[in-house]
């Protein structure tokens, strides 16, 4: 924390134990290094302007920085210019936000009016920041009760709501005969997604009434939307069976976030190991912020959560720059990257193509790519970034959320030109794009 606010670690230690004062300029490093949890600084109106001032001011999608010195002396001279400054900038985030919300509803065709009820819930576990306390709760106690979730206890657990566990074969992952209380699980999966569908019916009958509570609390627009969310939620709650939060926060930590070797101390599969990192947002015991998607080979994400700053096409058309895609048609390998946004922060992404067996040769089996990502401020951590040049200028590759939206006049994977901006093209020039903008 020290180095990356600027100060030394003594000096932080007595901010700490108030031996020093928070003074503005502290107070602006603070905001500058930390923008999004510092958002909430306290009943200091004062404290908090200059907080949010820092922010705006150091935004890098806004040209024209502002140096700390002349930024905390119009604070202090001015502060009411300084509230309508970071009003404006407000609205020019809302603006970006809304920018992006009509580039998806562009990508999907939608009329505006009700989502359909899989984008509606996709959009509430996104609301919920990926995180529902009172199942993850739930499901980590049951952990803990049980003495661990394996196969065998698992079992025990079905068992004493009189449900037997037996092996199919056929098209359905999982089936369940409430009158005769057997589940039957495809035999062809592997055996950490035959233990997750079978914890994923344990959840249903010991959380039933707690998810139920949730789903209907929801406000979504549909019964199915509802009936999607409680299936959502069972899923949810099955992921912390699995991986209960404190002890998977540990290891995650221990092991700086290895996903294989994360899978192997849990029994999940690596989709499994990813999925449940980027849930680890409980209030005052967060994991790092991390953003998780799925993509399969169209190109379409099929899953995704970011608690990061980063917020891809939520509906298709993400950047061909994004190595996610060539990770789709090689499986079983990691790939690793650096990537920069338009708005000058970095990421180090890792990302695996996967397959999932069909069983039959009749079917084809199910290929896809998982990525997992968090702020280079946070690589020391992360176990892929070992490798990679995190300092050099030109090293991270300059991705973006979707070509409607992205402001790069030199991108050579341009596939559209970017929303309301004026074209210019020269019948007598030619570059990767027959067009160019202001």
């Amino acid at each position: 924390m020290a180095a990356r606010v600027g100060l030394s670690v003594s000096y932080l230690s007595q901010l700490e134990s108030d031996d020093r004062p928070m003074t503005d300029a502290v107070l602006a490093a603070f905001a500058r290094a930390f923008p999004d949890d510092w958002a909430e600084i306290g009943p200091d109106d004062h404290a908090a302007l200059v907080a949010r001032a820092a922010a705006a001011a150091h935004d890098p999608t806004v040209p024209g920085a502002l140096a700390e010195e002349a930024l905390l002396r119009g604070v202090a001279r001015q502060p009411l210019l300084a509230e309508r400054l970071v009003a404006v900038h407000d609205a020019y985030r809302r603006s970006q936000d809304q920018l992006r919300s009509l580039d998806d509803a562009l990508e999907r065709g939608s009329d505006g009016g009700v989502p359909l009820p899989w984008d509606e819930v996709r959009e509430w576990f996104h609301d919920a920041g990926n995180y529902v306390d009172a199942i993850d709760r739930a499901a980590e106690r049951l952990a803990e009760e049980i003495g661990g979730p394996d196969v065998g206890a698992v079992e025990a657990r079905l068992a004493g709501h009189g449900v037997a566990i037996v092996a199919a074969t056929g098209t359905e992952l999982r089936s369940f005969d409430p009158a005769t209380r057997r589940l039957a699980v495809d035999r062809s999966i592997p055996p950490e997604s035959r233990l997750f569908q079978a914890a994923h019916q344990l959840m249903r009958l010991e959380l039933a009434g707690t998810i139920a509570k949730v789903a209907e609390a929801a406000g979504l627009h549909s019964r199915e939307s509802v009936q999607l969310l409680s299936v959502g939620l069972a899923n949810y709650a099955a992921g912390a069976f699995l991986m209960p939060y404190a002890a998977f926060r540990a290891e995650a930590r221990r092991l700086r976030h290895d996903i294989d070797a994360l899978r192997q101390v849990f029994g999940v599969s690596f989709e499994q190991a990813c999925h449940r990192l980027s849930t680890l947002q409980r209030p005052g015991a967060a994991g790092i912020p991390f953003y998780f998607c799925r993509v399969d080979m169209a190109g379409n994400i099929t899953k995704r959560h970011s608690a990061t700053r980063l917020q891809f096409a939520r509906f298709g058309g993400a950047c061909p720059l994004w190595m996610v895609h060539e990770a789709v048609a090689i499986p079983d390998r990691i790939l690793v990257q650096l990537a920069e946004t338009p708005d000058g922060v970095r990421y180090v992404s890792m990302a695996k193509g996967l397959v999932k067996p069909s069983g039959s040769y009749a079917r084809p089996s199910r290929r896809y790519a998982v990525a997992l990502g968090c702020e280079a401020t946070h690589a020391a951590d992360f176990i892929y970034a070992d490798q990679l040049d995190l300092g050099s200028p030109g090293a991270a590759t300059p991705i973006g959320v979707s070509c409607r939206i992205c402001p790069r006049a030199d991108c050579e994977q341009r596939a559209f030109p970017p929303a309301g901006r004026a074209l210019s093209v020269d019948p007598d020039r030619r570059a990767v794009v027959p067009y160019g903008f202001a």
